[in-house]
């Protein structure tokens, strides 16, 4: 079996009483999306707050390409190329868009902070920048400013700056949340284009799209994974149809 670019072993979590994470165990492959679904107020985001740095468990560990990072705050994990994005758009929304994506450049290149407008004379972090613009098909508005593109364009650029980290995986954080059909559609095969450049752990409500995308599927129900695997498996499993996807399935 292939080693997992990113870990989880037996991370638990709790808040006062609450077991946010109860000794979860999962762990995201070359090459594929893993999804993690479950109801709200399952133990998701707390999940993916220590997978990322935010939170440190209060057992077990995170691996990151076998290194144990447990330990290492939010920007030291992006730098080894953890990527993530989030469910509520983290964005400078005054700056454009080619400046949002200049700053995740800069960021992830560990050099010392300067001001922006240094930094968009930086011919390296420019081209690292458009280079992930024009990945995630945003070229032709690297000049406008953030606020005044789509919210399905912010999505877009959300990833860009998670590009940017020349990622080893990302962990993304319902990506599809506040799109239609179409920008759900469109993001659907955005991430399906990217698996092969990095894995992804997709956390994610929009069922047609995990069904869509996920190789494997792992379901959390009160802050523990109670299932993992396939789309198909993971349709058919009595258990999770009765906790969380009924009709969906």
């Amino acid at each position: 079996m292939t080693d997992p670019v990113l870990e989880a072993r037996g991370i638990t979590k709790r808040f006062g009483a609450l077991v946010a994470s109860d000794g979860v165990s999962l762990d995201l492959r070359p090459g594929e999306i893993h999804a993690v679904i479950g109801p709200n107020g399952a133990g998701k985001s707390t999940l993916i707050a220590q997978l990322c740095g935010g939170l440190r468990p209060d057992a077990g560990a995170v691996f990151l390409e076998g290194a144990d990072v447990t330990a290492l705050p939010v920007r030291a994990r992006a730098r080894k190329g953890l990527a993530r994005t989030f469910q509520i758009s983290a964005l400078a929304m005054e700056d454009t868009v080619l400046q949002n994506a200049v700053l995740g450049a800069l960021g992830a290149s560990g050099r010392p902070w300067r001001f922006l407008r240094s930094a968009l004379s930086d011919t390296e972090l420019r081209d690292r920048a458009m280079a992930a613009l024009t990945r995630v098909g945003l070229a032709d508005f690297a000049a406008a400013r953030t606020a005044e593109v789509s919210h399905g364009q912010r999505r877009q650029l959300e990833v860009a700056v998670a590009l940017t980290l020349a990622p080893r995986a990302f962990v993304m954080d319902e990506p599809m949340a506040g799109l239609g059909a179409e920008g759900s559609a469109a993001m659907t095969d955005l991430l399906d284009g990217l698996r092969a450049e990095a894995p992804i752990l997709l956390v994610e409500h929009d069922m047609d799209a995990v069904f869509r995308l996920a190789d494997r599927v792992s379901v959390m129900v009160n802050g523990a994974v109670v299932a993992t695997g396939s789309v198909a498996e993971i349709r058919a499993d009595p258990a999770v149809r009765a906790a969380y996807l009924g009709d969906a399935a």
